[in-house]
């Protein structure tokens, strides 16, 4: 990113060149996470850093943004449909929303599939980068499991019931892949055939889920309901649905400190689900990138073509 002049005293905006788009970039100061004084420049500056690896798991895919125009502590909306002031250089798609709340068939949806369109989103402060399971005109090509811990269960307790998750699929032949959310709690992503649809990799998460529950009942809940999660982990399989969409990995999370959800190494996990304190936490941008300079894309799996789930729907054999 090259700026083509300096942000003077009490300037506001700053046009700068990213891979050969011109963007102008505002109120880069201003300050979006209060409490750890984390500016909206430094959000640009994580997503343009962290674009190497962030932009393939975003590609191709319909980007539900959540802004926050005033920081962490203002208001803050849900975006799915591109917005009016959209550079014609913005990859959109014109996608159904069915059961739409707005009432709406279709929406023009934001793919981010550059570093010029990721930048524009940070400089809007789309703090929040959030994808379906799906790339556009596809099947489902990951399965992801959301493990939601009630207190006083937490991120160790997660991390003991990943572990399982990631053996019962295993004896599927599927392979999984940890990251923290960026708040509370974990996700598990597994790469999947691209061939079937949402509700049959819904319907395999459900029951792997179901099963463990039975298995574990005082520490597993696959129910949504708030009154049996005390002390339990959620197991939420229906982030499979295809309405539904999961936090991206390396995406920022609103909260006191800019947080982003960070792909783990399963020896941390197991670590950490031996009750080893502080392994597996919610890591923060510079811990992110530090991270990723160490490691490389721990997730980098979830790109490739995986096997079918089982599926048990009655007549499929």
């Amino acid at each position: 990113m090259r700026a083509d002049r300096g942000l003077g005293a009490g300037e506001r905006r700053i046009r700068v060149d990213v891979a050969g788009r011109s963007l102008e970039l505002s109120n880069l100061d201003k300050v979006l996470y209060p409490a750890a004084g984390f500016t909206k420049g430094e959000v640009i500056d994580y997503y343009t850093r962290v674009s190497g690896a962030l932009l393939p798991h975003l590609a191709d895919r319909a980007l539900t943004r959540i802004r926050y125009p005033n920081g962490v502590d203002g208001q803050f909306f849900f975006e799915k449909n591109a917005p009016a002031s959209t550079p014609d250089w913005v990859r959109t798609e014109r996608l159904p929303t069915p059961g739409s709340s707005r009432g709406r068939d279709e929406l023009d949806f934001v793919v981010a599939d550059d570093l010029p369109t990721l930048v524009w989103l940070a400089n809007l402060a789309a703090l929040e980068l959030h994808t379906p399971q799906w790339r556009v005109g596809a099947d489902p090509d990951l399965l992801v499991v959301d493990l939601d811990p009630g207190a006083p269960a937490g991120i160790e307790e997660c991390c003991a019931v990943a572990v399982l998750i990631r053996d019962r699929f295993a004896d599927d032949g599927i392979a999984c892949f940890p990251k923290t959310s960026g708040r509370k709690g974990m996700q598990l992503g597994a790469p999947v055939s691209a061939g079937q649809p949402a509700d049959v990799v819904s319907g395999y998460v459900k029951r792997v889920a179901e099963e463990l529950e039975r298995r574990s009942p005082k520490t597993i809940t696959s129910k949504m309901a708030k009154r049996l999660r005390p002390g339990r982990v959620f197991i939420d399989w229906s982030q499979n649905h295809a309405a539904k969409t999961t936090v991206a990995p390396y995406s920022l999370r609103a909260g006191p400190v800019p947080a982003a959800s960070a792909p783990l190494t399963w020896p941390e996990v197991e670590a950490a689900a031996a009750g080893e304190p502080g392994v597996v936490r919610q890591f923060t941008a510079a811990e992110v990138l530090d991270r990723l300079a160490e490691y490389g894309d721990l997730l980098a799996d979830l790109l490739t073509v995986g096997p079918p789930v089982p599926d048990r729907r009655q007549g499929s054999g």
